[in-house]
């Protein structure tokens, strides 16, 4: 019954983007600006406290952080890499291996959610996972704490910023002030909803089309093109059967609530800068932006995307490569 509900929803969404207003209206030559999208423009600009940003900053890069001082927030989240490590399976201290590939920490703050299995609901929450976990950092906020007040340069920062000085509560606020202004704003497509019409060339556009007619739009929406809903991996077919050796980690938010209907179900990652971020979904098991699209066609659209279809989306979804501090990603 589950499944049925699913593709009923995916159905609905999906000629909702295609047809926006009227078949007549969506295949008229109004501005993107001005119709009805799936996709919102990321804001230009995120009004936050620079100084807490600056403190964050030097925070996330911080290997203090784990306990053996080796492992910061950069390790498995590094902004030259799209904001992950491109591993199939993020590295903790003492060369300890996770279970899932580490998300994107651009853009997270409009994430719904935190975490493939959507555990965390704020980045203040999310924070305690990679820092208490025995096979990330491996650290205590108090031990954190203790090592932060022995360098007189934190000392005097965080008593300019935050009257009880180091905290463990400051130390998340500064980190996810950090993380609030790691948003990748004025992509192409970006420019494209915003009303300039030459940003994208005629197989963006086309790509852009097939990812609505497709259904793909159905989960992957809003500012952060998904990150806003939680969603069956397999909502058409077995994909866990089929892929086989399956891991605690695949069953997602049944880890969580213990309910059967969570079985292998996962937060819908954000597509912003995607195609900076191989490899693929929670295991990584696309190497390439082409295998994953073919996949989501498969096991979530019930769909074999042809070549052609799979070539214009994935030219579609490098348009959403946004930039960070003014400069392109």
């Amino acid at each position: 019954m589950k499944q049925i509900q699913i593709l009923t929803a995916a159905t609905l969404m999906s000629l909702l983007w295609l047809y926006p207003v009227s078949p007549v209206a969506a295949q008229s030559s109004q501005p993107a600006a001005t119709r009805p999208e799936p996709i919102k423009p990321i804001p230009l600009e995120v009004k936050l406290d620079a100084g807490k940003v600056a403190l964050g900053r030097k925070l996330f890069n911080e290997s203090k952080l784990s306990s053996d001082n080796t492992v910061s927030c950069a390790t498995c989240h590094d902004l030259s890499k799209g904001g992950t490590d491109r591993r199939v399976r993020s590295v903790g201290i003492g060369g300890a291996e996770g279970s899932v590939s580490a998300p994107t920490v651009f853009n997270s703050g409009f994430n719904f959610n935190q975490f493939w299995d959507g555990r965390a609901h704020t980045l203040a929450d999310q924070m305690d996972g990679p820092v208490q976990g025995a096979v990330e950092m491996g650290a205590t906020w108090e031990g954190i704490v203790i090592k932060l007040d022995r360098d007189p340069e934190y000392v005097a920062v965080f008593k300019k910023i935050y009257p009880d000085g180091v905290q463990p509560a400051n130390i998340k606020d500064a980190i996810v002030q950090f993380e609030m202004s790691l948003s990748t704003p004025n992509s192409k497509f970006d420019k494209y909803l915003r009303g300039d019409q030459a940003a994208l060339s005629a197989d963006e556009k086309e790509g852009y089309r097939k990812f609505k007619s497709h259904g793909c739009a159905s989960c992957h929406q809003g500012v952060g093109v998904g990150g806003n809903m939680f969603e069956t991996f397999g909502a058409m077919a077995d994909y866990f059967s089929v892929r086989g050796n399956v891991t605690k980690a695949d069953f997602g938010r049944f880890n969580i609530t213990g309910k059967e209907e969570d079985r292998f179900v996962f937060k819908v990652p954000s597509l912003r800068n995607v195609a900076l971020t191989p490899p693929y979904f929670h295991d990584g098991s696309a190497k390439r932006l082409e295998d994953a699209v073919e996949v989501m066609g498969k096991y979530q659209l019930g769909r074999k995307l042809s070549p052609g279809d799979i070539e214009q989306i994935v030219k579609f979804l490098n348009t959403l490569t946004g930039e960070y501090e003014g400069k392109p990603l």
